[in-house]
């Protein structure tokens, strides 16, 4: 057996199932566990749990469905619930605060749709490969186009880190927490996550850390909305709001730059990778992916409906940043959903914090061949866990820098990402389309219609911001 690929990588079981391989014969076993990694032996211990979790399926079929789907749960709820950072809250509280419910509602639930399209590949591409997306986008497209992309990466990636804390600075402002405190405490909490040696420990602690985003339904309900707007809103889908359409054109970008960004292909393909999913997994992928597109959609919602009454109020939400919606929500939905709403957006930028910096490690040693899985303890991936480190190190230090208007920045960062989408949603589609490389997991005529018809949208909508930047007279007041 061919233990090495074609860059001449350490092995990894991406080669060589676990049940089988490991099982051969006593003394080709014993030469096979001498060359095993750490990683190797991880992952094939949390596939040999999903095998016998699948062969339960003649004894208890009920339990099994839901056995298989908490195994392999992680990346799709990751991604979405990272990807509601302290940026995408920060503009959906902008949202509320600004222009209500009435066209935003059931814009955001639309726009997690797309990223449901997008992010459906990535499984279908890190199951099938096994192989991250950096890694694919270099060996199929070469260098030029590789380090195209890595730059798109590196860039939002490090400016979205940026974003991150300056959300847990703020958030944890609310409670009179000094800023080198606040971010300096967030950080060793990050550094611990990600130094655990072990995927599948990374991975839980992210989740149960992912799931406090719903600190924002409570939040909502404290505002006592009128539950037949609210209806009304998602059913009806009302015209876009008055008022300045440049203001409102960049909260739209805000809004889908929030929700679909380059980071999150990178990172739950290699997720998927470094969990060791399986074509045989792909629906439990989606499922997982449904998953968290639909919690995410639902804390959103839930954003907007708690700063909604800044709007109904008539007051001017230009001022606020970060968690002085939180102080400024007090009046209307009290101290108790002040104080959620503002852990909130502490949680928020900590999770991204994790999620992101691990994306970026994780293209990084992809590219340059060096090991790139949590499931690796520090002294055999030191390059991977550096990169790690370092990239939320300078963006914590960065962000006790005397800092500019937050608001204006969270808004600015989720407009790069979406002017950054679209190259990466072509390398994706181009991708996904290679049947050489995907065989029958390639996309299908409806799966490309709608890929293709969200690349669009983001094509325009990129545009239209530049249009409204330099020719802002053209949209008018």
């Amino acid at each position: 057996m061919n233990l090495r690929n074609e860059k001449g990588r350490e092995p990894t079981t991406q080669h060589a199932h676990p049940t089988t391989e490991l099982a051969s014969s006593s003394s080709s076993s014993r030469q096979l566990i001498g060359l095993l990694t750490h990683e190797d032996l991880d992952r094939a211990r949390d596939r040999w749990r999903v095998a016998r979790a699948r062969w339960g399926v003649r004894r208890w079929k009920p339990l099994t469905g839901l056995s298989i789907l908490w195994l392999l749960v992680g990346p799709g709820v990751l991604v979405f619930l990272g990807e509601n950072d302290a940026p995408s809250m920060l503009s959906y509280s902008a949202t509320g605060a600004h222009y209500g419910i009435g066209f935003f509602l059931p814009f955001n639930i639309a726009v997690f749709a797309m990223g449901f399209v997008v992010q459906e590949m990535t499984v279908r591409l890190g199951a099938v490969t096994h192989r991250g997306h950096a890694e694919l986008i270099f060996d199929r497209f070469g260098k030029f186009w590789g380090w195209f992309s890595m730059g798109d990466l590196v860039l939002g990636n490090f400016l979205t880190l940026v974003a991150e804390f300056i959300g847990v600075r703020a958030g944890l402002s609310f409670f009179g927490i000094r800023p080198g405190i606040a971010v300096g405490g967030a950080l060793v909490l990050v550094l611990a996550v990600i130094t655990t040696g072990r995927y599948w420990t990374w991975e839980r602690i992210t989740l149960g850390l992912a799931i406090f985003n719903g600190l924002f339904i409570p939040a909502a309900l404290l505002a006592h909305p009128k539950w037949h707007a609210v209806g009304h809103a998602l059913l009806t889908w009302q015209p876009l709001p008055h008022g300045n359409h440049s203001d409102i054109l960049l909260l739209i970008l805000a809004d889908i730059g929030a929700t679909v960004t380059p980071w999150m292909l990178f990172f739950q393909q290699s997720a998927v990778v470094d969990k060791g999913m399986q074509p045989r997994d792909i629906s439990a992928g989606r499922l997982d992916t449904l998953l968290g597109m639909g919690l995410a959609a639902l804390f959103c919602v839930a954003t907007i409906i708690a700063t909604a009454p800044l709007f109904a109020h008539g007051i001017n939400a230009g001022d606020f940043q970060a968690a002085e919606f939180a102080q400024a929500l007090e009046p209307w939905i009290g101290h108790l959903g002040a104080t959620l709403f503002a852990l909130g957006i502490f949680e928020a930028g900590l999770v991204a914090a994790i999620a992101i910096s691990t994306s970026s490690a994780y293209a990084f040693g992809e590219v340059l061949g060096t090991a790139h899985s949590l499931n690796r303890p520090l002294r055999e991936a030191w390059p991977f866990y550096l990169i790690l480190a370092s990239s939320a190190c300078v963006a914590a230090a960065l962000v006790l820098v005397p800092r500019a208007p937050l608001e204006f920045i969270i808004l600015v960062v989720n407009v790069i990402a979406v002017l950054a989408m679209p190259p990466a949603l072509l390398f994706l589609l181009l991708l996904v389309n290679d049947r050489e490389l995907m065989g029958e997991h390639a996309n299908t005529l409806w799966q490309n219609l709608a890929g293709v018809a969200v690349t669009i949208m983001l094509v325009c909508a990129g545009l239209g911001f530049g249009i409204a930047t330099v020719y802002p007279h053209i949209l008018g007041g």
